[in-house]
C-alpha cells in the first residue's frame, strides 16, 4: 500500500481518475493494527478495481481535518479529487466490513462513470 506522508501527495493522489480508497491511520493506533495482518490480501483482492493507500494522521494532521477523519483506522473513497464514499467511525473494523466498504465503493464509482459516459 502506497503511504502518503504530505498533503501534496494527498492531493496529487486523490485526483487521479482512478477509484483511490485512502485508509487512514497512525502508529499508535491499536485498532489500526488489528488490520493490518489482513490488509496486504485486501489489497490484492481489490488491485484490478481500485488504489489502496495509506494517509498516516500524524504526517498529514491538516488533510484529516480537512477530511473530517473523525476516528481511526477510516476509509474514503475518491475520484477525480470528489469523495465518493467513506467509511468513518471510531470502531474496530472486521475484514468483512472493510470489503462491504470497498464493494460498495466499486459500485458508487462504477455508477458515476456510467452516468458520466451517457
Amino acid at each position: 500500500m502506497q503511504m502518503i506522508n504530505s498533503s501534496e501527495s494527498f492531493y496529487t493522489t486523490i485526483n487521479s481518475a482512478k477509484l483511490t480508497v485512502a485508509v487512514y491511520k497512525a502508529d499508535w493506533c491499536v485498532d489500526c493494527k488489528f488490520i493490518d495482518p489482513f490488509m496486504p490480501e485486501v489489497e490484492d483482492q481489490y488491485a484490478d478495481r481500485l488504489q489502496l493507500v495509506e494517509v498516516d494522521v500524524e504526517s498529514v494532521g491538516d488533510v484529516s481535518q480537512e477530511q473530517n477523519i473523525m476516528g481511526i483506522p477510516s476509509f474514503v473513497a475518491y475520484a477525480n479529487g470528489k469523495e465518493l464514499v467513506r467509511f468513518v467511525n471510531k470502531a474496530r473494523k472486521s475484514r468483512q466490513e472493510i470489503e462491504q466498504f470497498l464493494d460498495r465503493a466499486v459500485a458508487v464509482y462504477e455508477t458515476l462513470n456510467i452516468q458520466t459516459a451517457e
